[in-house]
Parts: structure tokens; C-alpha cells; sequence
């Protein structure tokens, strides 16, 4: 649905350290603030390293939650977007999560890929702090799980990188005692400069020409050098060690007491700074300004160009075509005949313009796998889709876009749906049903039209009514719409075709 001029938007980022929600007011293209709110829940605090999360920390998640879900309780879903981000990538069981803190919210909830996440948050860098044209900038995120690192240009994310090293995750690995010293920090700080190592060589040799670090720890660190009296405010590769200095004179992580630095900072701030004077010496940093903007006003700009031309999915799918050579023809053909039937049973199935969003995306890209080879195909194109990253996406997007291409021919595997959230699921279904007739009346590649077939839908029923002359003519696709209510059973829908 497209946007109005004052209508609000929330974009909320449930991250591993903090939970930060931004409403704002779209006015003329641009977004105004109107309200800001952010709770200390430390989720990393909470895995066990097995993939559960611990109840204290669960329940400290479900409360903070509650209180945003108040705040937006009357904000249209579609104008509504929330993050989860490294903490719930790592949970073995997401939904056991995921289904009570949408309860509590009140929302839908996303869980996006590092890379993804690295993207948005360079999004929001972009449009508050706007680059220079022609100039490329790295931008650094530590969160409390992982850390993003990006080079840019203008509003596009060139390179994204996703490490599993976050503030707090970093100060519970490394200092799990909570003991500091200079023999450990030196040890601790070699390993995680190991891991800047496997993309420095790319960054550099591509080049930047500012950095700018983003969210609450980098924030932090540029609060304690500006209180320090060694910078106004940035942050500089001779103030950071003398900042690791002042930390590392503290025996305890209990005990370290820096200047400028807010209490509910100390249980990560080391496992952060560590990170950041890593990332200074691999990269070669002299100097890096504190963004004003993160993973949340990066969810805000993108919504605006959701559902329109500046739809980043769209984009994302459009390259996935061109890179595996998709029949570009017949994926309109096929687009064509799934909108309309998609447009005739919308009603009478309860499906959203999203579903019908996803529906047109995955007739774009349902042949991908012909790019591997013609003998399961459909396998192909849904393993490409579920494990690449691709940009716009959530996971549980990639996993719906899978799953309606794993199942767009052949017999449906009953295992096809398992990833998808119960909420998803009937919508899901239905949509996969839409596609596997829509490919079925195009499997030859005729390129001529095909006349008009009505399509309606009653409860799990599918009625579909065929050109009777059209239909007599083409025996190939007689026999298979005759074999095909067996096949889409497995989707839970009973489907009757008709001649006349």
C-alpha cells in the first residue's frame, strides 16, 4: 500500500545488545523523527552456546517488547518493520522466540542475514550523513553479537562483511571470568584481528575515502575520547590506545570507570573496544567520525521504497535473473497468468499485496536452477535462493521464495514448508498453488496469448475455468492438469478444472 504524506512509520532493531525502536513521520519524501525509545537487554548475554537462550534474558526481551509494542499498537503492519538480528540468527529454535515476542510487539518479526543487516545499517548511515559524490566510505557497526563492516558509495553498499565478534559476545569469550590484563588483551585482540584479515586485502585495495562508525558502542568510544579531552568527539588511532590504557588499569571488568562512559556501558565496552582497535590496525584507520544513524533508520529509508520502483528486493531479484540467465519472456508470460489468477482469488483466500508481491517474484525467478542443470531444476533454483544472500530480503522472505520455486512442479516434499513460520504458512501455500497453474499453462513457451481463465476460490477449494476450445486443442497440457490435483493436494487445496 502506498505511503501518504504524515503517515507514520516505526522501524524497530532487536539487537544483541540493545533494543532501539525510531517512529517517524513521512513528510514530502522525507522522514521526521517524532519519537525514539531504547532498552539495555543485552540478549548475547542470554546464549548458551548451544542455541538456547537463558529465561532471565528472554523474559528481560518480552517485557522491553511490551512496552514498544504500546507505543506502536496503532501503526498499520505494513508500515511497521522489525530486525532481529546475530543473537536470534544463533538460536536453535528461533520460533520458540519469535512466536511470544510477536505476541508481545504486536508485529511481525524479520531475522536478517549479517550481510543484509550490514547493508541497512549502511543505508541509514547514507541518507543521515549523506557522502560525497563519487567517493567511497567504510562504515563499522559493532553490535553486541557481530560486527558489520561496509564500504559504500552515494547510497549503495559495495562491499558487505558480517563477523561473528560483537561487544558483548567478545567480552564473554574473552574475559569470561571477568578478570582484564594486558597479556589477555593482547591475546584477545590477535584473534579477532584474524578475523578482519580475511576481507582486509579486498577492502583496502578498493579504498575509502572516510569511516564512519555506527550504533551505541562506537558512540560510546567517541563519548569517552571527547571526555578524555583527546578528541572532540571521533575517534583516532592514537586516542584509542590510550583509551585501552585507561581501561586496562581496572582489574576487573567490574571495576573499569571511564570518563564519559554511562554505567550500563561497562558490562561490554571491552569486548567492543577490543574490536575497534582491531579493526583500526588491519585496516590502517587514522580516524573515524560516530554516525548518528544505525540498523533502524536504514529499515526506515528502505520502507519508503518498498512496494514501489525503489523496491531493493525487486533489484536484488532482477540481478539474480540476469546472473543465471533466466528466459526473461517467459518469466513475464508466467508473472502474467499467476497476477491474474492471483488478482481473481485474493478475496476469497484472505492474501495480501505482499503475497502478491512474492507471487510475482518468484514466476521472475522459478527457472534459476536451469542455470545448474534441466534434471530437478526446481531443486537447483530453491537451494540458490535459500542460501544466498540477497539483498532486501529476510530470512524468512529468502526461505518463502524458496519453498514456492522447491515447489512450482513435480511432487511437493513434505518437508518443503518446514522453515516457513506458522504465520506464513497457509498464505504460502495458497500462493505456491497460483504458481504451479500458472507454470503448467505456459510449460510449453508458446509466446502467444493465452485466453482468459477464470479462477475461484472457497475455503481450501480452487475452481478453474478454461477456454474449452484452447483447452481441447493442447493435449500435453491436458494430461497434465488431469494429474495435477493429486500434486496439489500436498499444497492442502483441492483443485477442479473445468472446460467451457
Amino acid at each position: 500500500m502506498p505511503l501518504q504524506d504524515g503517515d507514520l512509520l516505526a522501524a524497530v532493531d532487536l539487537g544483541s545488545n540493545s533494543f532501539h525502536m525510531v517512529v517517524a513521520r513521512q513528510v514530502l519524501g522525507q522522514l521526521r523523527v517524532v519519537d525514539r525509545l531504547r532498552d539495555m537487554v543485552r540478549m548475547a548475554e542470554g546464549l548458551d552456546g548451544k542455541g538456547g537462550l537463558s529465561p532471565e534474558v528472554r523474559q528481560r526481551a518480552l517485557e522491553s517488547l511490551e512496552r514498544f509494542g504500546q507505543r506502536i499498537r496503532d501503526i498499520p503492519p505494513w508500515r511497521v518493520r522489525v530486525i532481529a538480528t546475530n543473537t536470534v540468527r544463533q538460536l536453535k529454535n528461533p520460533q520458540s522466540f519469535l512466536l511470544p515476542a510477536e505476541t508481545a510487539l504486536g508485529h511481525a518479526i524479520e531475522v536478517v542475514s549479517g550481510r543484509e543487516e550490514a547493508r541497512l545499517i549502511y543505508l541509514g548511515v547514507a541518507h543521515a550523513q549523506p557522502p560525497k559524490p563519487g567517493e567511497r566510505r567504510l562504515v563499522i557497526d559493532i553490535g553486541g553479537g557481530s560486527t558489520e563492516s561496509i564500504i559504500g558509495s552515494g547510497l549503495e553498499a559495495i562491499e558487505r562483511e558480517s563477523l561473528q565478534a560483537g561487544c558483548v559476545a567478545s567480552t564473554r569469550h574473552f574475559f569470561p571470568d571477568g578478570k582484564l590484563s594486558r597479556k589477555r588483551w593482547k591475546s584477545a585482540l590477535t584473534e579477532v584481528a584474524a578475523e578482519f584479515q580475511q576481507f582486509a586485502g579486498v577492502y583496502r585495495s578498493l579504498g575509502w575515502q572516510e569511516a564512519l562508525g555506527s550504533s551505541g558502542t562506537i558512540k560510546a568510544i567517541g563519548d569517552i575520547c571527547a571526555a578524555m579531552k583527546l578528541t572532540k568527539g571521533a575517534i583516532t588511532a592514537v586516542a584509542l590506545p590510550q583509551v585501552r590504557d585507561k581501561l586496562l588499569q581496572a582489574d576487573t571488568i567490574a571495576d573499569i570507570d571511564l570518563p564519559g562512559m554511562s554505567s550500563e556501558r561497562r558490562p561490554s565496552i571491552a569486548g567492543g573496544l577490543l574490536i575497534l582497535e582491531a579493526a583500526f590496525i588491519v585496516l590502517g584507520l587514522e580516524r573515524m567520525a560516530v554516525s548518528k544513524a544505525a540498523l533502524r533508520e536504514g529499515a526506515l529509508y528502505d520502507m519508503l521504497g518498498r512496494g514501489g520502483a525503489d523496491d531493493s528486493r525487486d533489484v536484488s531479484v532482477a540481478a539474480l535473473m540476469e546472473r543465471y540467465g533466466v528466459d526473461v519472456a517467459q518469466a513475464q508470460r508466467v508473472e502474467e497468468t499467476a497476477m491474474e489468477l492471483f488478482d481473481q482469488v485474493q478475496d476469497a483466500w484472505g492474501l495480501s499485496d505482499d503475497d502478491r508481491r512474492m507471487l510475482a517474484r518468484a514466476a521472475r525467478v522459478h527457472e534459476l536452477g536451469l542455470a545448474i542443470a534441466h534434471s530437478q531444476y526446481h531443486v537447483h533454483g530453491a537451494y540458490i535462493l535459500e542460501n544466498s544472500d540477497i539483498a532486501g530480503f529476510s530470512q524468512q522472505e529468502q526461505r518463502v521464495l524458496a519453498a514456492l520455486v522447491r515447489t512450482h512442479r513435480r511432487n511437493i516434499t513434505k518437508n518443503a514448508f518446514d522453515t516457513i513460520p506458522d504465520r506464513l504458512l497457509t498464505s504460502a501455500k495458497r500462493v505456491a498453488a497460483l504458481l504451479r497453474i500458472a507454470v503448467l499453462l505456459h510449460r510449453s513457451h508458446e509466446a502467444d496469448d493465452i485466453p482468459r481463465i477464470d479462477a475461484k476460490a472457497s475455503g481450501d477449494t480452487l475452481v478453474l475455468t478454461l477456454d474449452k476450445r484452447w483447452f481441447e486443442q493442447r493435449p500435453l497440457l491436458r494430461q497434465d492438469l488431469g494429474g495435477e490435483p493429486d500434486y496439489i493436494a500436498g499444497l492442502g487445496v483441492t483443485l477442479r478444472v473445468e472446460a467451457a
